[in-house]
């Protein structure tokens, strides 16, 4: 099989992922109880703290030694401008969303939907060095990339989807906004397999800037879900299996 055909394959595996995640939602039942939702959304909430660390700003400050630069710079000016990036939008969307409810939603999907995008460079960088022949990149260690990320995302699509469908979303629709936020993982891969010499120098402070929106959205918006109202502790049990979860694949598959 041809090597471009081989990168097209992987490239599209990592969203794969995300539309398997979010197909959970069509096994929900029509009534979630508020038990439910509560281990949900802490479930949420330990898989995105932990894809920050592990997915986005491990590699970042790895990246950023290989390159040469002080390794804590990207990492930190990364996740600073994504906090403050995302405090920007929040105000912005309380100007146009009356529902408390569905601006979290929002934010949610938007900062998943953001973290996309440099896993979706990572495994382009995978398989333009792997297509370059000469980087020491061979197709199984750009494959185990895309098949690790494609895991990974499972619940990322997930705790878009079924959140979504608690809000009163039909399933279809719910799926489908699980989908679109893996869309940008393919577009990202290619974008960066054209502009290879632009995006690879900024890719440690793009990492750590999606892991700043992440955590923005989990302290902000789904941390306080968590401690409204009655049993929080099973809100903490949900974050404590979404984090060791995303946690375990991460390091098994990184």
């Amino acid at each position: 099989m041809d090597k471009v055909l081989y990168s097209i394959i992987g490239i599209l595996i990592p969203f794969v992922g995300t539309s398997l995640g979010s197909a959970f939602v069509f096994f929900m039942k029509k009534n979630m109880s508020e038990k439910f939702q509560k281990i949900t959304v802490g479930f949420a909430a330990g898989v995105m703290i932990a894809a920050s660390v592990w997915s986005l700003i491990l590699p970042s400050v790895e990246m950023a030694e290989n390159q040469g630069t002080i390794a804590w710079i990207p990492a930190t000016i990364g996740l600073i401008l994504g906090v403050v990036f995302l405090i920007f939008i929040n105000k912005s969307a309380e100007k146009l969303e009356r529902k408390r409810n569905g601006k979290k939603l929002n934010m949610l999907l938007f900062s998943v939907t953001l973290h996309n995008i440099p896993e979706g460079m990572a495994v382009g960088v995978s398989f333009a060095a792997f297509l370059a022949g000469n980087a020491g990149v061979e197709l199984y260690e750009a494959m185990l990339l895309a098949i690790g990320i494609a895991i990974q995302n499972i619940p990322e699509g997930a705790i878009i989807s079924m959140p979504l469908k608690m809000e009163g979303v039909s399933k279809p629709k719910a799926f489908l906004y699980g989908v679109l936020s893996g869309v940008v993982e393919p577009i990202a891969a290619v974008v960066t397999l054209m502009m290879i010499n632009i995006v690879v120098p900024i890719l440690p402070y793009l990492l750590s800037f999606a892991a700043g929106a992440m955590i923005y959205v989990v302290v902000e918006e789904l941390i306080p879900e968590i401690h409204s109202g009655k049993k929080s502790f099973l809100g903490v049990i949900g974050f404590t299996i979404g984090f060791v979860v995303m946690m375990v694949l991460d390091i098994a598959l990184g």
